[in-house]
């Protein structure tokens, strides 16, 4: 089971290798503790917790994530807009 101190400043990759962002927060289903999403921005020390997605801000379902390991690899279907951070 990944904790969210596991994930937080992970680089996040294109599914071609390029870093597009770092993990800032997560998003958890309160009822189940499954990992909803990532929130991603281009900022490697972002603050925690906002309230409010900020403009370099963007959240990513759990579904468009290839894979978390040292690394989060996202799948071909986000690339575009990731890049748009």
């Amino acid at each position: 089971m990944l904790l969210k101190n596991d994930i937080l400043n992970k680089e996040i990759l294109s599914n071609e290798g390029n870093i597009v962002g770092y993990v800032k927060d997560i998003e958890i289903d309160a009822s189940s503790k499954k990992l909803l999403s990532l929130v991603a921005s281009t900022s490697k020390d972002g603050g925690f917790f906002s309230l409010s997605a900020a403009e370099d801000e963007v959240k990513i379902p759990i579904e468009e994530v290839g894979g978390i390991g040292d690394k989060i690899i996202l799948k071909e279907s986000v690339n575009d807009r990731i890049n748009n951070i």
